[in-house]
């Protein structure tokens, strides 16, 4: 049996970790957690996830051999990267780099990003004021534009190799069309860049497959 289990749901942030796991050719177990059947509320997750959130992992190798949880899309994949030594830079500079893009994403994109899909499409009925689909339209492209001039030149987020900064980012780019179908809302065509750096980081090995784990 695998050593790592995955408590997940095909959301931004489950497809983070699938996505790494699979492009590090780790093996893992996969457990789907319906966030809208409130599975993340039982007893049993929340041992693992205080939070009731996706996703989660419990590695049954963990430090001293003992099972060992971790919650945090991001804490999670800078567990697993530094655990198997993927994706993650030897280099000082470039690691501090990769670090914080990761909390980049964590602390502003996700959460933008989240906000904007929340008002954009699911709170139609439920918020008839412009304002806050206003304002998280106007974050969220300037996040949009951040990344777009970060990847000026570059292949993935900090050059041409992918560090777990690129797993974190990604998922919720691709989310902003095909979940909350705001393409012509954010001028997404615009951000040539961002494009192009979707299309490098799909051609990573195991990506696709990762992005389809504990599916809808």
């Amino acid at each position: 049996m695998a050593d790592i289990h995955l408590y997940s749901l095909a959301t931004p942030n489950g497809q983070k970790v699938s996505c790494f796991l699979e492009a590090a050719n780790i093996p893992y177990e996969a457990t789907k957690v319906d966030i809208t059947k409130e599975d993340q509320f039982t007893d049993e997750y929340i041992k693992i996830n205080p939070n009731s959130k996706i996703p989660a992992i419990v590695d049954k190798n963990g430090p001293n051999g003992q099972d060992h949880a971790v919650m945090e899309s991001g804490a999670i994949l800078l567990y697993l990267a530094e655990k198997h030594k993927q994706f993650i830079p030897k280099d000082l500079a470039l690691k501090s780099q990769c670090l914080q893009w990761l909390f980049f994403q964590m602390a502003s994109l996700g959460p933008m990003f989240g906000q904007f899909g929340h008002f954009f499409k699911y709170a139609v009925d439920k918020c008839d004021h412009p304002y806050p689909t206003e304002r998280y339209t106007n974050e969220v492209k300037r996040l949009l534009k951040v990344l777009e001039n970060q990847l000026e030149g570059k292949k993935l987020i900090i050059g041409d190799e992918a560090c777990i900064a690129d797993f974190a980012i990604v998922p919720w780019i691709i989310c902003l069309d095909k979940f909350y179908e705001a393409e012509e809302q954010l001028s997404l065509k615009e951000f040539k860049n961002v494009s192009s750096y979707i299309q490098n980081f799909l051609k990573i090995p195991g990506v696709e497959k990762g992005l389809n784990v504990c599916g809808f």
